[in-house]
């Protein structure tokens, strides 16, 4: 068993032909995923990837063609926002948004019109999700991560592969692997991650990787500690950040004060989380 994806995952990919787009679908192909549909606006008919996987003009039409349940994003920023509105009213049950630099103002937008719906959104700005052995949906590479019981949940996508690939030096895989994003507003928090992985049969401990700005991980962490049985291990990037300095994503600033790694390092602590200096170190963490 794995979250959010597996093998009965049937894959959209909104702007799949685009360069970006057509190339992480073949790598996705590759990797076992089943993309049944491409949607490109006015490309309807066409065909991609050898002639296997047919264009379509609509989310909606492609959804009712193909009975694709999940979506990947892969459009311009200024675009994404009304892809992630499709896909949702296409009833589209998971929208992954790969997309950079969607603005605020349209994210604050999205959430209010998806937190009524039956969808959930991972993203903007996110690597996507990968669950070893059995499909990935984004551009996490697939050869960095084995199935095993260990869940992870990111913000930073650099920082998952690495961590990803540190478990597997030490024979340890991952049951799923979920970037949920750096931007300050976006689907899919820590906490939503973390309740599904308590619940996964196939998870027995977590890994959770967090960075300086806002307060996600403090919430985390009174949910570890009022909410979970299984061991959480994580790590913060961004310790040494100056405040007023964004540090890779626009959510990664320390502003007002708030925000500082050393926060939510003592928050994690008190929870019973045991907190890695460098990434590297979480496999050993769990003993």
């Amino acid at each position: 068993m794995s979250i959010l994806i597996n093998k009965d995952t049937r894959l959209l990919v909104q702007g799949i032909t685009g360069n970006e787009g057509l190339f992480h679908s073949q790598q996705m192909a590759a990797y076992g995923t089943n993309i049944v549909a491409g949607v490109t606006p006015g490309k309807g008919g066409e065909w991609v990837m050898d002639g296997k996987v047919p264009v379509f003009d609509s989310v909606k039409i492609a959804a009712e063609a193909t009975g694709a349940n999940t979506s990947v994003i892969f459009v311009p920023a200024r675009f994404a926002a009304d892809a992630i509105f499709e896909a949702a009213d296409a009833g589209i049950e998971l929208i992954v948004c790969i997309t950079e630099g969607v603005p605020v103002k349209d994210m604050m937008r999205v959430r209010a019109y998806i937190d009524q719906l039956d969808t959930r959104l991972l993203g903007p700005n996110c690597p996507g999700i990968l669950t070893p052995g059995v499909a990935k949906v984004g551009i996490i590479p697939g050869d960095i991560a084995i199935p095993g019981n260990v869940g992870a949940v990111s913000r930073s996508g650099t920082l998952t592969y690495e961590v990803l690939y540190a478990l597997k030096q030490k024979g340890m895989g991952a049951s799923t692997c979920v970037g949920i994003g750096g931007d300050p507003v976006n689907g899919t928090n820590f906490i939503d991650v973390l309740a599904m992985f308590e619940d996964d049969p196939a998870t027995d401990k977590i890994v959770m990787l967090g960075e300086i700005g806002g307060t996600d991980e403090e919430k985390a962490a009174e949910f570890i500690a009022t909410k979970m049985t299984k061991p959480v291990a994580a790590f913060i990037a961004g310790q040494t950040a100056p405040p007023g300095k964004r540090m890779g994503h626009a959510g990664a600033i320390i502003q007002s004060g708030s925000g500082k790694a050393s926060d939510k390092i003592k928050a994690l602590e008190k929870a019973g989380v045991r907190v890695a200096k460098h990434p590297e170190e979480l496999p050993d963490l769990f003993g």
